[in-house]
């Protein structure tokens, strides 16, 4: 029977595969890297680091779904992303295992979460990211689009709120969030009643004009400043 594979293992395997290979009968002028952590940060680092290269190949394959030919071509391709994303999950509760102070792994923890469809344990990962690090933005803009997930509107406004003056590329990307859930809830409403729909639409339509306006304030006023 075939051994288990236990997170020390890979670990190993990721720290030998990533060692420098030095040459028959070289002696190098520095010792190189250890094969495996040596400390609970280390060994909760390479864990996260781990987990990202998962997370990254689910992107990766998200991208090639975006731009599949068929239906069927594209569903499998999700299948395999939300696999990564499964993968990476035990990798980023170690991280938080072993650095409680980890926000970035709660983080990415809630991010996993949330895209394998377990929202209530996604928000409680970023809620703790965010115990540690109250402004992390990235936190609060992955939390927003959990809220949207549970049709908790509401909360996911304040989210956009406070990013709207915290960091206005992630509040972008809250609005864009925001924007195809209200698209989806349009042609599946999921218990999503008509008028509060519309009420939504017509709240992002308005923080749509106030953003721009904002932002044509602020070239105007740098503008100003370069003269």
């Amino acid at each position: 029977m075939r051994k288990p594979t236990t997170l020390l293992t890979i670990l190993l395997v990721s720290s030998l595969a990533a060692g420098t290979v030095w040459a028959a009968g070289s002696r190098p002028s520095t010792p190189p890297p250890p094969l495996a952590p040596q400390t609970p940060e280390e060994y909760g680092r390479a864990a996260y680091n781990l987990g990202l290269d998962k997370r990254d190949k689910a992107w990766k394959l998200e991208e090639k779904a975006a731009a599949a030919a068929t239906d069927a071509e594209r569903g499998k391709l999700l299948d395999k992303a939300r696999k990564q994303y499964e993968k990476s999950i035990p990798l980023f509760k170690s991280a938080t295992e072993k650095v409680p102070n980890f926000n970035q792994a709660y983080s990415s923890l809630g991010y996993a979460l949330r895209k394998t469809g377990d929202y209530e344990a996604s928000l409680e990962a970023y809620g703790k990211a965010l115990a540690i690090a109250p402004r992390y933005g990235e936190a609060i803009e992955y939390r927003g689009e959990a809220y949207l997930g549970l049709h908790r509107v509401e909360d996911a406004k304040q989210a956009y709120v406070d990013l709207f003056s915290l960091d206005r590329a992630l509040a972008d990307q809250l609005m864009k969030a925001m924007q195809g859930w209200i698209e989806a809830r349009r042609a599946d409403p999921a218990g999503v009643s008509g008028d509060a729909l519309d009420g939504f639409a017509a709240w992002l339509e308005e923080r749509a004009e106030l953003a721009d306006q904002t932002a044509r304030l602020t070239a105007a006023a740098e503008r100003s400043w370069g003269d």
